[in-house]
């Protein structure tokens, strides 16, 4: 496994959206429009993040992109071809890991590999490498129950990617964790991109975790979604938590802060 962290930029997107709408229709109310008109690209090997304030259509276009909800209008394609439902290449992570509790550790991770039938000697060898990749070493024959939060989601993970996506979709994945165990996943997830080159979208409600991470970040309005800002995220790869302290940081934090609407406490270094 191989990378630099690095997008790769083409004359065709790895993935695009194109003036999407979405309408869910209610029992005896209005009609709810949850996206309104979004169009967006990503290229391979990127990471992109989808920030704004819960309930404004974040996760809804994560799972148009997945091919897990249909758009009511405009499309979605990966590669090219429009997605019309969940590839066998997709990773998926979300907010709680949903590890099978009867299942140790190694066998969590492995059971993508056993719905593709190639669960063999390969397959085992490469989840030992990605616990290890993981800090998870020697805690194969473990049951989920006797590791913390952030231990399961990072087995989560490694089930996510053990079969080599080419895209990873992530809702919220680090929204439960406390401060600390979610900036060290932060810090695992850029290492983890660096290792494999997956293209990542990447839903969060945190301004500062999504300027740390991506190459460029979605700022949604409040539902219907649109896009608010667009920001392009220039810091080299890889990155260290020292940049969360720069003016440049702060200058992100604050564009898409104002976006938002919320400006106290935005930047960790005002007046810089």
């Amino acid at each position: 496994m191989t990378g630099n962290g690095a997008a790769t930029k083409s004359s065709t997107p790895f993935g695009c959206a194109q003036n999407v709408r979405k309408v869910f229709q209610r029992r005896d109310k209005d009609p709810l429009v949850v996206i309104d008109g979004i169009s967006c690209e990503i290229e391979q090997g990127e990471l992109v993040s989808f920030l704004g304030p819960s309930g404004c259509g974040k996760t809804t276009l994560l799972r148009i992109f997945a091919g897990l909800t249909e758009a009511t209008e405009g499309t979605v394609q990966i590669r090219g071809e429009k997605v019309m439902g969940p590839q066998p290449d997709f990773g998926f992570v979300f907010q709680t890991p949903n590890l099978m509790p009867w299942r140790t550790v190694l066998d969590n991770v492995l059971f993508p590999m056993e719905i593709l039938k190639q669960n063999g000697p390969d397959a085992r060898r490469r989840a030992l490498e990605l616990l290890e990749l993981v800090g998870l070493g020697g805690f194969e024959k473990n049951w989920p129950n006797q590791l913390s939060g952030g231990m399961q989601q990072r087995v989560s993970l490694c089930r996510a990617i053990i079969h080599k996506p080419s895209f990873l979709l992530m809702d919220e994945p680090f929204g439960a964790l406390d401060e600390l165990t979610r900036m060290g996943m932060n810090d695992l997830l850029l290492d983890i991109r660096r290792v494999t080159n997956v293209t990542i979208a990447f839903v969060t409600h945190s301004i500062n975790e999504a300027v740390y991470l991506s190459d460029q970040v979605l700022v949604f309005t409040p539902r219907p979604a649109k896009i608010a800002v667009h920001l392009r995220i220039d810091f080299p790869y890889p990155r260290s938590s020292g940049i969360r302290y720069t003016p440049r940081f702060c200058d992100f934090q604050m564009s898409a802060s104002v976006a938002l609407g919320v400006t106290d406490g935005a930047c960790l270094i005002r007046g810089a």
